[in-house]
């Protein structure tokens, strides 16, 4: 079954675990704040006793994520065939998506503070077909600008063919 997701007759390149921690620390901000929304709101109106339970509840979830997302970065993977890009990733469901080089429209580099701050950045590929989409988080800047221009090279040189 694991042959399905992540074929065994190609080499496979990991993504940065600088990935994780940016995921990491966006959930710290997110389960932060709301944590101490939850803290004053349900502390002025229903007393502070009931606040700290909603505080707790939000350290658990921290915490639950903090699991989740070092198990989800671990599981993005791609590699480069002849013909196709494959990227595989995911824990409880699986995917994997096959991109032809020929069908590729366009090749997005992005990276958001946070990334531009941990030095990894995303590729994502476009096609005609939405469902056929790929991303790639966390690249090495480097590796992301190598890849993007392969792609594009390999794309608009099988587009010819169609």
């Amino acid at each position: 079954m694991d042959d399905l997701f992540a074929p065994s007759d190609v080499t496979w390149t990991p993504v940065s675990p600088k990935l994780a921690a940016v995921r990491r620390l966006n959930s710290a901000i997110t389960f932060g704040v709301l944590g101490l929304v939850a803290l004053v709101v349900l502390g002025v109106t229903l007393g502070w006793v009931w606040g700290l339970p909603a505080l707790a509840v939000f350290a658990a979830g921290f915490a639950w994520s903090w699991i989740l997302i070092g198990r989800n970065q671990r599981s993005w993977k791609y590699a480069e065939r002849e013909d196709e890009l494959l990227v595989s990733h995911g824990i409880l469901f699986r995917e994997l998506v096959v991109v032809p080089y020929g069908r590729m429209q366009f090749v997005d580099v992005t990276a958001g503070p946070l990334e531009r701050s941990f030095g990894i950045a995303t590729v994502e590929l476009h096609t005609a077909t939405p469902a056929t989409d790929a991303k790639i988080p966390g690249l090495h800047p480097d590796e992301a600008s190598r890849l993007r221009d392969r792609l594009s090279a390999l794309g608009q040189a099988q587009a010819w063919g169609l």
